[in-house]
């Protein structure tokens, strides 16, 4: 099964993304996959399904918070063959995403003998099957991967008694998991040191060659947005058609509507690349757009694609829900839209004011220097949690 899970996701990344762009993402993921049997003993080990863009926030770039606030975290993949060894080196162990196989329940079995801590993350609602049926991504997935997705994507370690507490992103996914008896911590996504040198790169070298277009972005990220982009198609119809200096840029897997195909001469198609070339693509746009639909899956997702195109100055129109009326100051650091004639209002005044998406450029980059880099991070309560249990090992 393991085999043509593997296969299942391989397949979808290049019908998804063509050949070269997929083979720069498996070159990425290959050397991340390397480096993940590479462990030095520590404090805290986390345990990923694989090594794509969720395992990157929640996991690499959380182990890196870590170590930059005193603690030794290290982060493996389900295929390490020395797992098992690895218990012993470790005093806390965070599972994100992690498929229940033989090997991770014998993983489990000896870290409860050791009587050390174990906790769950997630950063979205899989780990439910009864909300997976509104993903595009699982429509879109392989049978073998819609096999694994059924179960739940770490549900046997989330309804193990013996584990008491979790981490997610935001305070919508907390109450979820509250209300499965766990004690929740949110840690909020991050950007890792290397992004944010880039992203400052970007920003100080000039986000885009300068010309009479505004460029409104969306950068889908994964094959399951189809329904999030639909849901704001009608607004950008009426833009486009309204302000002849507009273009799109639609970056990543996506279906395009068929009532945009008018505007086919002033729409700009952008494969999905490696993490390295990411901010390069959202550099191109001068207003950033974050559609979801109104269900509970989109409503678990976290404020990432605003404070990624915050960290260039790039302003965010995005869907008004909890996670993004956190995050976002309506006006201020960005604009939030609750249906079409806002979505329409809020993009027409960043399109004809150029000082406005400059100023709320800069108060996004500020809110996200200030908030959502790794080194800038808000968790003490969290890091308490951890050093006591580190302390109970000693």
């Amino acid at each position: 099964m393991k085999v043509l899970l593997k296969i299942d996701k391989i397949q979808t990344l290049f019908r998804n993304n063509g050949f070269w762009e997929s083979c720069k993402k498996l070159s990425g993921y290959a050397k991340n996959f390397f480096c993940a049997f590479f462990v030095p003993a520590g404090d805290i080990l986390f345990i990923a399904s694989g090594v794509g863009d969720s395992a990157h926030f929640r996991t690499w770039n959380v182990a890196e918070e870590l170590r930059l606030h005193g603690f030794r975290a290290s982060v493996t993949i389900v295929d390490n063959p020395n797992l098992l060894k690895l218990v012993d080196e470790f005093k806390v162990f965070i599972f994100h995403k992690t498929i229940h196989t033989e090997k991770i329940a014998k993983v489990i079995e000896k870290i409860k003998v050791q009587k050390k801590e174990i906790i769950f993350d997630t950063d979205d609602l899989n780990f439910d099957p009864k909300y997976l049926m509104q993903m595009d991504y699982y429509k879109n997935a392989g049978e073998a991967e819609k096999i694994q997705l059924a179960k739940g994507l770490g549900r046997e370690i989330l309804e193990e008694g013996y584990v008491k507490v979790a981490t997610t992103t935001t305070s919508y996914l907390a109450k979820i998991l509250e209300e499965k008896g766990k004690e929740v911590f949110v840690v909020k996504n991050k950007i890792c040191d290397v992004e944010l040198e880039t992203a400052n790169d970007l920003w100080k070298t000039g986000k885009k060659a300068k010309d009479d277009f505004v460029y409104l972005g969306y950068f889908s990220g994964t094959p399951s947005h189809n329904k999030d982009f639909a849901t704001i198609t009608d607004a950008l119809v009426e833009v486009m058609r309204k302000y002849e200096n507009v273009k799109l840029i639609l970056a990543g897997p996506l279906e395009r509507e068929s009532n945009l195909s008018e505007f086919a001469d002033r729409i700009i198609i952008l494969k999905l690349v490696p993490r390295g070339e990411h901010y390069k693509n959202i550099a191109k746009a001068d207003i950033n757009i974050v559609p979801l639909e109104s269900t509970p899956f989109c409503q678990a997702k976290s404020e990432l694609k605003f404070f990624e195109a915050g960290a260039l100055g790039v302003p965010t129109v995005a869907m008004r829900n909890e996670t993004f009326s956190g995050a976002i100051e309506d006006g201020v650091t960005g604009f939030l839209a609750g249906n079409i004639l806002e979505w329409t209002e809020k993009l027409s005044r960043l399109i004809e004011d150029e000082n406005l998406r400059k100023t709320m450029g800069e108060k996004a980059r500020e809110k996200t220097l200030e908030d959502y880099t790794s080194k800038n991070s808000h968790s003490e309560e969290y890091y308490n949690y951890l050093r006591e249990k580190m302390e109970k090992r000693r």
